[in-house]
């Protein structure tokens, strides 16, 4: 079996001096290899490729066969990792937290252990008639999440 932290290695190597980062990379026990990439200035097909050939050059499918995947991280999938939420610092995401509770706001901070979204809430301001809307800063611990996503707005 094709060792997980060869091929990591390998694509650190293949992705040095660029700002691309590994989001997951899984080997499984039938050598399918399945590399996740993403960027702040965003990852393109020819990226994806060139990566692709390094790894096929280092790796040697007559000693051990395998099949390599190389693609992009999904906009719409789940961050896995810290410079995701970096990547979309300033950006509106979805949030659900392990206690069920589903908060869209814009990631306005981040940290290996929590983060920060504003969230618009009705608002009554002391001596207001009626409840404005107010941004209003939440700060949700990684762990207390279940998943955190980009937030398609289709207006």
């Amino acid at each position: 079996m094709i060792d997980r932290q060869e091929v990591s290695s390998l694509v650190e190597k293949a992705i040095e001096n660029t700002d691309a980062f590994i989001v997951e990379l899984t080997v499984s026990a039938d050598n399918d290899i399945v590399v996740e990439l993403d960027s702040p200035t965003g990852i393109d097909l020819d990226f994806c490729a060139e990566v692709s050939r390094k790894l096929n050059e280092a790796l040697d499918r007559d000693k051990e066969d395998y099949s390599l995947e190389v693609g992009t991280a999904s906009l719409s999938a789940p961050f896995k990792v810290l410079q995701q939420y970096e990547k979309h610092l300033g950006d509106s995401v979805d949030v659900l937290t392990k206690d069920g509770r589903k908060l869209t706001g814009v990631l306005t901070d981040v940290t290996p252990v929590e983060f920060t979204i504003e969230v618009t809430r009705k608002v009554k301001e002391p001596g207001a008639k009626r409840p404005s809307l107010v941004a209003v800063p939440e700060t949700l611990a990684m762990d207390q999440c279940r998943q955190v996503c980009y937030h398609f707005d289709f207006k």
